[in-house]
């Protein structure tokens, strides 16, 4: 059994990770701390232990492991707390405001022998995983290019921001899911081609990019924006036999938002409707154009992995190598901005 505490009682531990960790029966929560009980907005949990206390969390001997699931700008003091107190660390994304940052909890991870690293559930998206299916098939051939989407129509939030934080942009913050996914599957880039705005103008947030990332021939575009009012395809993939296009996003999001929960079957599934199309070339230079069944996304694999990483002693997914290189990413997209 993998006991766990939880630093932070908000909407991150809440909807994103407790609904998959209780479906886990390898995995026990025990604790969850909270500065302040007051502001509870969440029904407690039958059989969990809260507490205002962080020491009775970090000092606890049974807990192996701790998830952080606060604001960016603590993710650093707590994750250093967490380590020296001998107990690995899970921390929400966006993992540290520097690269600086990740190489000390690294190398204090490392001397500790303990494992630390950011949740990349997004590793874990339906659209993402249906799209590796669809490359692997091989028929789209050699693959060309590979556009990524991640957009919103929600201007209200950069419009409320009236100063800019590097860690707080809107690369930072959304970012690291997709560029966590192109790392994962596709490793570090030749190049990388910035394009980093703030379109309310000089120091206001960050609310759109567009990187290039360069792997030989094929060019995988990363692209966000605040400001689209009908949202681009999640995935467009081009390869010199075909072409495969995703228009909706996993679901998963989707359902936690409206309290519809991983114990039902049907959750973050697609329907026929969300299913991806498949147009392509075959050997014989007939053309066919298909849908393609989307595979079941999860984000509870990342407990998963860290589950069979502490336990099992397997080597982790999440490596420090790829974390250290979206950092640098993320590092460099907003350098420029004031």
């Amino acid at each position: 059994m993998l006991k766990i505490g939880y630093i932070g009682n908000g909407k991150s531990t809440n909807r994103y990770h407790l609904p998959f960790v209780l479906q886990r029966k390898n995995i026990m929560v025990n604790t969850i701390y909270q500065r302040n009980s007051q502001n509870e907005k969440w029904d407690r949990i039958e059989g969990v232990n809260y507490t205002t206390d962080l020491n009775e969390l970090l000092n606890d001997p049974e807990i192996q492991l701790i998830v952080i699931c606060t604001t960016h700008s603590s993710h650093f003091q707590y994750a250093k707390m967490v380590l020296e107190s001998n107990k690995h660390c899970l921390v929400e994304k966006p993992f540290m405001e520097t690269s600086e940052q990740a190489k000390e909890l690294f190398s204090i991870a490392k001397e500790k022998n303990l494992i630390v690293q950011p949740y990349q559930n997004r590793r874990f998206d339906s659209d993402f995983l249906t799209v590796q299916k669809v490359i692997e098939s091989g028929k789209l051939g050699e693959l060309l290019e590979i556009e990524m989407h991640f957009d919103y129509y929600r201007p209200e939030v950069p419009e409320a921001i009236t100063s800019y934080d590097p860690a707080a942009s809107y690369l930072y913050g959304h970012g690291c899911h997709t560029l966590d996914q192109v790392i994962s599957y596709f490793g570090k880039p030749d190049n990388i081609h910035y394009d980093v705005r703030q379109l309310l103008g000089s120091g206001r947030m960050n609310d759109y990019f567009d990187l290039d990332l360069y792997y030989g021939i094929l060019k995988i575009s990363v692209k966000s924006s605040y400001f689209r009012i009908k949202e681009r395809p999640s995935f467009v993939v081009y390869g010199k036999k075909g072409c495969f296009v995703k228009e909706t996003k996993d679901r998963q999001e989707e359902h936690l938002k409206a309290f519809y929960m991983p114990n039902n079957k049907d959750f973050g599934v697609d329907t026929f409707a969300h299913y991806g199309v498949l147009t392509y070339i075959d050997d014989k230079g007939d053309m066919h154009e298909e849908k393609v069944k989307s595979v079941n996304g999860d984000y509870g694999r990342v407990y998963d992995d860290l589950y069979e990483a502490i336990i099992n002693n397997k080597a982790k997914t999440i490596t420090d190598e790829q974390v250290l290189l979206q950092m640098e990413i993320l590092e460099t997209g907003v350098r420029d901005l004031r």
